[in-house]
């Protein structure tokens, strides 16, 4: 496995700098230096991470294609935000299911920004009919779910859900044991790294952990959608 500093301090330096200057005169101006300090380090993470990825599941993929790959653009959808800052302030990568089209698939995910570092796993608003499959998994192997989620809790990796539903989703008995579970729009989880994790050499090696934690729970919600991991 690769031993090298793929996102110096002037990985996080460009960051901070667009966050003060989020606008398009100074991007266009400092163009070369995002694509210099953070496009291609990125990208050059993904390419090298693609054979360590395979070692947890040969069904996930890194893709290294600058455009339609693994990695985010920079660029905000603006269409329906209320602030229209252009740019985002943090650098992305989902390395989506090979049978998935966007970041709705099942896949993992590493997240770069000042200050907040951190890798994730799961199904990010995934559809109704898709949602309800992970939810009939967890209905009909509650005991099964319950495990995964305890091993996930003893390993400090975090459940993100975020504006569950208010009451039990349709056809779902509210009284169910995992109700809260049951409500969620989200099944993912994440782990906190931290700048100083991102910098080292040891990093590609902290992410590839940080995802094997959480491979029995990506096996369930593969599973639960009928596809392999």
């Amino acid at each position: 496995m690769s031993r090298q500093v793929y996102f110096p301090s002037t990985f996080f330096d460009f960051l901070r700098d667009l966050s003060k200057n989020n606008n398009k005169e100074w991007f266009q101006e400092n163009k070369t230096r995002y694509q210099n300090d953070v496009r291609d380090p990125l990208l050059n993470f993904i390419s090298d991470f693609s054979s360590p990825l395979k070692a947890i599941s040969e069904h996930i993929i890194a893709d290294s294609r600058p455009n339609g790959g693994s990695m985010f653009r920079i660029y905000r959808d603006i269409r329906f935000c209320k602030e229209k800052i252009p740019y985002k302030t943090n650098a992305g990568a989902h390395f989506r299911h090979i049978a998935g089209k966007d970041v709705h698939a099942p896949g993992f995910y590493l997240h770069l920004e000042p200050d907040n570092v951190f890798v994730g796993a799961g199904v990010w608003r995934p559809d109704t009919k898709t949602l309800n499959k992970i939810r009939d998994a967890i209905v009909n192997e509650t005991k099964q779910w319950s495990t995964v989620i305890q091993g996930l809790e003893q390993k400090s990796i975090c459940v993100y859900s975020e504006n569950p539903l208010k009451r039990a989703p349709k056809g779902y008995d509210p009284n169910h044991p995992l109700i809260e579970d049951l409500k969620r729009k989200d099944f993912a989880v994440m782990q906190e790294l931290t700048e100083s994790d991102a910098q080292s050499d040891k990093f590609m090696n902290t992410v590839l952990d940080a995802y094997k934690n959480s491979a029995e729970y990506m096996t369930f919600l593969t599973k639960a959608l009928d596809l392999p991991f």
